[in-house]
């Protein structure tokens, strides 16, 4: 493929991304997700929205800001699934943070503003992966001179280097091994201590002293031809690539598209019949407020404006309720999502519809010792049916309850697959699936064992 068809394809997936409708978000998000058409609702009416602002007049669009999404329900029922799925249709830097690692500004322990943080490092690897693509066969063209050069030397005739490069464009040379001179970055040295503001510099002492003396640290290794290749593709996809250019794209990208799930909010409201000095809980509140609110948040790469970050917030509010968050932070997640307990219905989908079903991974995971897995219909069935009951009658942890059963269901067949015999074929059905939970399932008492 040629550069240029090459830059044309990858344009014509961002403007896929970017064009998607609010329908053909939410059928996006069915290839993966069962159920909860609210949420995929909400989440792709905020997703569409943004680029609608994009299109609209400079002045006007500052002032558009995004409508973050609170969703409530059970654990188990894909509020993370939704929020990551959508990051990735949408190609945007995405975070995912729980609310009870973060403490009071005051008290050791990571601070709120860590997340802005965290997002930009993101947000830069995507746009360095991204531009190590456009680069990458000028960097390939590059390693394999170096390692053609270790292979015959300098001074090597012409029919030699067209020989080896032959060779080492077929893969014959791969496990050939060879001494090359690599960066040395071990010792480079970075504090990032958590008490706060530690995270601002994130001051990398090795770094530093190499710009200072305007030499970069070699060291040699012994490798394989593959590996080497590799490494050295890396070495000189980072050479050609513009460092300020990728920091200028990613705090644009933050600031614009950057997409931060909150989990377990539910775990930091404060409840008035709880007393006690958890300095965790309010607080924390109190610090995500300006961060949602817009606020401006300092990082080694620059300034970051937080006002059109997009905020997922997610809880299972069993205990507590969204009335008990602090009323100005509950008024920054203006579109409430309830997402509702999966059904037997549901269940039964999440085993056979996605792409990347359980079934079709477990299946997957056993042909690796060519076995195969036949899953029958009565079985599928079953299998739902025990889940929903165990969710109904013992704790409701959704979706997850799947894999407890199904790693109990082929336990067996997963011990003894190595040694069956190639080609084998073992059949699920309602039969196999009772007679391998045994009696664990005839009893409340019994399904207690399937509690996590």
């Amino acid at each position: 493929m040629t550069k240029a068809s090459k830059k044309e394809q990858n344009n014509s997936k961002n403007k896929f991304h970017l064009e998607l409708t609010p329908k053909q978000i939410v059928e996006e998000l069915n290839r993966y997700i069962v159920g909860q058409n609210d949420a995929k609702k909400s989440v792709a009416i905020a997703l569409r929205n943004r680029y609608r602002r994009k299109a609209v007049e400079p002045q006007l669009r500052e002032e558009i800001m995004p409508k973050n999404i609170l969703m409530i329900g059970p654990t188990g029922v894909g509020k993370t699934e939704v929020a990551r799925r959508l990051a990735k249709l949408a190609n945007a830097p995405f975070i995912k943070v729980e609310a009870t690692k973060f403490t009071e500004v005051g008290y050791v322990g990571r601070d709120v503003d860590s997340i802005i943080r965290d997002l930009i490092e993101v947000a830069i690897k995507n746009q360095k992966s991204e531009m190590k693509k456009d680069v990458f066969d000028k960097a390939q063209k590059h390693a394999k001179k170096k390692i053609l050069k270790v292979l015959v030397g300098e001074n090597a005739l012409d029919e030699t280097k067209e020989k080896f490069t032959n060779m080492l464009d077929s893969g014959e040379l791969n496990d050939k091994e060879i001494e090359i001179e690599v960066l040395d970055n071990g010792n480079s040295y970075s504090s990032n201590f958590d008490f706060p503001g530690g995270q601002v510099g994130m001051i990398n002492i090795g770094e530093m002293i190499g710009k200072a003396i305007g030499s970069e640290k070699t060291k040699k290794v012994h490798l394989t031809v593959e590996e080497a290749l590799k490494t050295l593709i890396d070495e000189e996809s980072n050479k050609m690539i513009d460092e300020d250019k990728i920091i200028k794209k990613s705090l644009k990208a933050v600031e614009n598209d950057g997409i931060v799930f909150i989990d377990e909010i539910d775990k930091i409201c404060a409840r008035g019949n709880v007393k006690g000095g958890d300095v965790s809980r309010e607080g924390v509140q109190r610090d995500l407020l300006p961060l949602v609110e817009g606020t401006a948040i300092s990082t080694k790469y620059g300034i970051i404006k937080t006002d059109h970050i997009l905020f997922i917030a997610s809880g299972a509010f069993h205990i507590a309720k969204p009335s008990d968050l602090l009323p100005e932070l509950q008024g920054r997640f203006p579109i409430r999502v309830q997402l509702k307990p999966l059904t037997q219905e549901d269940l039964l989908r999440i085993l056979i519809d996605p792409e990347a079903s359980l079934i079709k991974q477990y299946s997957a995971l056993i042909a690796v010792e060519n076995i195969n897995l036949i899953f029958k219909d009565d079985g599928i069935l079953e299998i739902a049916k025990i889940a929903h009951r165990v969710n109904s009658e013992v704790e409701n942890i959704g979706a997850r309850r799947l894999h407890t059963l199904m790693e109990k269901i082929l336990e067996e067949v997963s011990f003894n697959a190595s040694e069956m015999k190639a080609g084998s074929e073992v059949v699920i059905d309602a039969q196999y699936v009772n007679n391998h939970l045994g009696d664990l399932v005839n009893s409340s008492n019994d399904l207690m064992k399937f509690v996590l």
